[in-house]
């Protein structure tokens, strides 16, 4: 196993993290996009509205800027005087064409401008952004939103972009400012003196040069974000074990979708979608389903298999894998998974081939993949069909190789505690034209195309083009949701480090997992049992999940098969952490914390 887990956003995830979204919020041009865009601000008290070319056409947007700036002259480093002229200029030449640079209106909940902030220079240090441009320009009423708005800044700056750190700078002299800002948590980092330089009536203060002695004009303070550590003794409200990641992508296209989204633009989203997704697995088709289950049970059907068939799936995994076997009257046979992966151990599959044997379906479990290389070599050796059961996976890499485009079919999973999230939905993938073709007209009720006449089976597991829109909202930042679970995952890694009795499932050293869950095993040794330990956590405010159980257990199989050891034995011994997309770092050392005074005291 690999000794760690890689936290943090790689430079190239978070600069095209930037300027996607950057660039998206700015070219909105339409005032219900703007506020499907806009960032919440706790307890009601208003909203972040990103300025887009909407304001920049907007001739009372643009005056009441420049009155604002006239009135804050003395918080800018540089001072000139300001016309509407220059601020419309300003919008988009500072602002709109700028690719690292963002700002927004500060509204209250009746949609009144009392200020702006924003973020600036954030391509210049990677992983570096500056809060800039924060201004209040309506001064009375609204207690408490000049505080929201900048703590929302922030949060949505974390759960999108993962900084390494967020700094402002402000006058040494503005204590007013400075005592604002100590209260949302920023502290002095460094002051830089400045000097002062005058052109007419523009005035302007620039770091002093190297060598320059005399005594500066004025300085900065740079001041850092510090959270302060949250360690209560019981956490506040349930930590869940999961939670998707909805940025203002989805809700701009979800109101368009539920809008337009009809007669010739019924499958707008949809098209996207299938193509965006294929195209990132890495695969030639892509077909929209209303679930994974769905997309599994349309690749059996498209393959032919039947009854008298058996197809091997692991034992751990959810019951959809196996039930889609039942769907078309076959028989699931399940092997063992590997210790290392928690998915199928090739030799075990290798083991249950016999004359009915027809496919096989590895699952890539909790966003780990499977052995892929053998597991294919076995396949093809004995003349089977492969599907891969790639639900809870995107983005997931074997090899370098991406989970999903290694199948005869592919399937995944956009339900809603998954990482890509549609509420519901999967997406059924292939390189293969005659079985794209085969699985689309079961999924087309069995239709001839370009009529209504019928001359096959056929099913109904579309997904709807709302759905898609979600989908295709998701797909703009599942790379930076991705690094978000890993960072999650190495959190995780170092704090449960040392503690006895667990042991914390790493990913395979030929993997890259996308841990869409951190998971452990409660060891033999351990002197709490599995559930005895998740009512402890439970408790404390925190939720789990037990591992999936060996599912040849359950009851409902046609044919009798004693469970697997290895699947036995994670299935009665792993936990499943809480996992969401924007779990904070606190959340994470409470529940470490909680694990280690549950199995130390």
């Amino acid at each position: 196993m690999t000794e760690t887990a890689p936290t943090g956003v790689t430079n190239t995830v978070y600069a095209s993290s930037i300027k996607s979204t950057f660039a998206f919020l700015k070219q909105i041009d339409r005032i219900d996009q703007s506020y499907a865009a806009s960032i919440q601000l706790d307890g009601g008290l208003g909203h972040l509205i990103p300025i887009s070319q909407l304001h920049e056409r907007d001739p009372a947007c643009i005056t009441m800027l420049s009155t604002w700036r006239v009135e804050n002259a003395k918080a800018y480093p540089t001072q000139f005087p300001v016309t509407d002229q220059g601020t419309a200029r300003w919008i988009r030449k500072g602002l709109l064409d700028v690719v690292d640079r963002i700002l927004f209106l500060i509204v209250s909940p009746t949609g009144a401008p009392i200020g702006h902030l924003g973020y600036a220079s954030c391509l210049e240090q990677p992983g570096r952004m500056e809060i800039d441009n924060v201004i209040r320009g309506v001064k009375q009423g609204y207690p408490g939103i000049m505080e929201s708005a900048m703590r929302a800044l922030i949060a949505w700056a974390n759960e999108r972009f993962m900084p390494d750190e967020i700094f402002l700078r402000v006058f040494a002299e503005n204590e007013h400012a400075i005592r604002f800002y100590e209260k949302c948590s920023f502290i002095t980092d460094v002051e830089i003196p400045l000097r002062k330089h005058e052109d007419g009536e523009r005035i302007s203060f620039t770091p002093l040069a190297t060598g320059d002695n005399k005594p500066a004009d004025a300085a900065f303070k740079r001041m850092v974000l510090k959270p302060k550590r949250i360690e209560p003794e019981q956490w506040p409200t349930l930590i869940s074990t999961a939670g998707p990641s909805i940025s203002e992508r989805e809700a701009v296209y979800a109101l368009d979708a539920a809008r337009n989204g009809w007669n010739h633009e019924w499958s707008k989203y949809l098209t996207r979608f299938e193509r965006e997704c294929a195209e990132y697995v890495g695969v030639k088709y892509a077909m929209a389903t209303s679930s994974c289950t769905g997309a599994l049970h349309l690749s059996l059907l498209a393959l032919g298999i039947g009854p008298g068939d058996e197809v091997i799936v692991p034992e751990s995994t959810w019951v959809a894998t196996a039930n889609a076997v039942l769907y078309v009257g076959a028989t699931p046979v399940f092997a063992d998974i590997t210790s290392k992966s928690w998915c199928m151990d090739p030799n075990s599959f290798e083991s249950l081939i016999t004359p009915r044997t027809k496919a096989v379906m590895p699952v890539h479990l909790y966003g780990h993949p499977a052995e892929m290389d053998a597991i294919m070599l076995i396949a093809r050796k004995h003349g089977l069909a492969v599907v891969e059961d790639a639900a809870p996976s995107i983005g997931a890499e074997y090899k370098g190789r991406r989970t999903g485009s290694f199948g005869d079919f592919s399937c995944f999973s956009f339900q809603g505690a998954k990482l890509m999230v549609t509420g519901e939905g999967g997406m059924l993938l292939t390189d293969d034209k005659a079985l794209y073709e085969k699985a689309y007209k079961i999924w087309d009720q069995g239709r001839q195309p370009g009529g209504f006449w019928i001359d096959g089976s056929g099913w109904k597991y579309k997904m709807s083009n709302i759905q898609a829109a979600l989908g295709v909202g998701q797909m703009a930042h599942v790379d930076v949701m991705i690094a978000a679970k890993r960072r999650i995952a190495g959190w995780y890694r170092d704090g449960l480090a040392g503690i006895p009795g667990i042991t914390f499932w790493n990913e395979a050293e030929w993997a890259r997992s996308i841990y869409w869950m951190s998971s452990i095993i409660v060891d033999e040794d351990c002197k709490m049992d599995r559930d005895t330990l998740r009512s402890a956590m439970k408790k404390r405010n925190i939720d789990t999940r037990s591992v999936f159980p060996a599912i040849s257990q359950y009851p409902i199989w046609p044919t009798k098969q004693k469970p697997q050891p290895v699947a036995k034995r994670v299935g009665d011994r792993g936990i499943n952490l809480p996992s969401g997309v924007k779990l904070s770092r606190d959340q994470v050392d409470y529940i470490c914390n909680a694990i280690r005074a549950s199995l130390t005291q």
